[in-house]
């Protein structure tokens, strides 16, 4: 699959890095702390019996997390994380990666 690294991130893109990397298809949160924001992979998979969405809810939800990604104009940051990152999520430790400020942050911060 070729990727352009200019345009915004899409559910099959991000759908297909994680089974790349991890063979399992993550949930990804967007948390607010200390006036900070960010993006966590979190342990919890679709694949998993007790995961709480369907396939159609968990593509829906990724999307609604990608929307703000691609707003805030982080999109190629996120991309270069999800392929680099030396770590893989782990029971009750979600992978961090905090977002860089930029305009449009602030309306997560209230």
């Amino acid at each position: 699959m070729s990727i352009d690294f200019s345009s915004p991130l899409v559910v099959d893109e991000v759908i297909a890095c994680l089974l790349d990397r991890w063979k399992v298809t993550y949930d990804m949160q967007l948390v607010v702390r200390r006036k900070k924001v960010y993006l966590h992979v979190m342990w919890a998979y679709l694949e998993q019996q007790s995961f709480p969405l369907d396939e159609d809810s968990y593509r829906a939800h990724l999307g609604q997390v990608l929307e703000v990604i691609n707003r805030l104009g982080l999109a190629n940051e996120v991309r270069e994380w999800l392929a680099n990152t030396p770590q893989k999520p782990r029971l009750g430790k979600a992978l961090s990666l905090p977002l860089k400020a930029t305009n449009g942050l602030e309306e997560f911060l209230l």
